[in-house]
């Protein structure tokens, strides 16, 4: 018997594992060199895709808070859904500037124009074809402050739902901020996944409208964890060491011995001292 054959989206745009396990090293570095951690609220309503023996094309829709979302999303993804085919839309021009992201799934859309739009639905939907595929969108379409309310999605979402028999959704808070340490957090949170059965029974509008708020919502869930500044809110998925470095942490280090006191590098800690 004849494998079924793949689509043309899935042959051209399809990851090459070893370029996403080496870029996976050049990230995981790189986020490290320019943040405190990494940390991810509720990871176990993604974890629950890993266990589900029938896989499900699944969409993660996610606010588009900063230039690091697509490093972010490639840490998240290898480290959460290690099995899963991930892809991505990016801007054409983008794509063509860094044409190695179209070999870690990324695949090119012309923003702004009818013929880019179809384009972008028929990708896509030869992409979620494959139960295995995971397709990691923006539908804000351009860069948002997370404190932006309501919610408005573009409308790319809702009629790409609209053409799919069978899909879930998962939506994806992101926010970048500082805490107390010099250099800022990584903050996510994962929304309740959402099972469709059938995208065909609600227009593509209503998809556009009914999905913005639960994406609003765990944004303002995702804020509310932020506020506390408690990292035991949060699963760390990466994280470096704390305190200020350098010979003026090493001073504060013999200073703290010299006077029999245990050394806390954290800022949070100087009140307690």
């Amino acid at each position: 018997m004849k494998a079924p054959r793949k689509s043309a989206a899935l042959v051209q745009w399809r990851p090459s594992r070893p370029l996403l396990r080496a870029f996976n090293w050049y990230g995981a570095w790189y986020l490290w060199l320019h943040f405190r951690s990494l940390r991810i609220a509720h990871a176990e309503r993604l974890a629950e895709l890993s266990r589900n023996r029938q896989p499900v094309p699944t969409i993660i829709f996610l606010n588009h808070a900063s230039w690091w979302d697509p490093l972010v999303c490639i840490r998240i993804a290898r480290g959460l859904l290690p099995a899963g085919e991930h892809y991505a839309p990016m801007e054409t021009s983008a794509l063509a500037r860094y044409r190695f992201f179209g070999r870690m799934g990324m695949f090119p859309v012309e923003m702004g124009s009818t013929r880019g739009a179809l384009s972008f639905l028929r990708t896509a939907q030869d992409i979620l074809g494959s139960p295995n595929s995971v397709l990691w969108i923006t539908p804000q379409g351009r860069f948002t402050d997370v404190r932006c309310r309501p919610v408005e999605l573009m409308p790319g979402l809702g009629a790409l739902v609209r053409r799919l028999p069978r899909c879930r959704l998962i939506p994806l808070a992101i926010e970048y901020t500082f805490w107390d340490e010099r250099l800022p957090e990584v903050l996510c949170n994962f929304g309740a996944p959402i099972e469709v059965r059938d995208g065909r029974e609600r227009s593509a509008g209503d998809w556009t409208q009914e999905l913005a708020r639960p994406l609003e919502m765990t944004m303002d869930e995702l804020a509310a964890l932020a506020q506390t500044r408690d990292p035991k809110n949060f699963q760390a998925f990466a994280s470096r060491s704390v305190g200020v470095g350098g010979i003026y942490q090493l001073w504060l280090h013999a200073r703290a011995r010299l006077r029999g006191k245990d050394f806390h590098p954290e800022h949070g800690s100087v009140g307690d001292r």
